[in-house]
């Protein structure tokens, strides 16, 4: 499985992404690398929804069918339906399986 993470300059949730990865993953694993993006024709090549994003082998997979590519902040929703700046450690796990 190959995990990349698109975010923009300073995201202040890309430490938060990773720290919530590396409780998701079992085990020992390389560092995961974060791609950073500066612009929307960067974003819309590499599939960023908005900052930070997580690709599971190239794929977005917290991203709406229809949702556009951006350099933007993003906003997670959490199981309570609150917004949260990464993705929760149970909604990681479940995308990993």
């Amino acid at each position: 499985m190959e995990l990349t993470v698109l975010a923009v300059p300073d995201c202040p949730n890309v430490a938060l992404l990773l720290q919530r990865l590396e409780k998701a993953l079992p085990g020992a694993r390389p560092p995961i690398p974060v791609q950073v993006i500066t612009t929307e024709a960067e974003a819309a090549h590499s599939g960023m929804h908005g900052s930070p994003t997580l690709l599971v082998n190239g794929t977005d997979p917290f991203a709406a069918a229809d949702a556009a590519t951006s350099v933007s902040c993003r906003i997670y929703r959490a199981a309570d339906a609150r917004g949260d700046g990464a993705p929760s450690v149970e909604q990681l796990r479940q995308v990993l399986r």
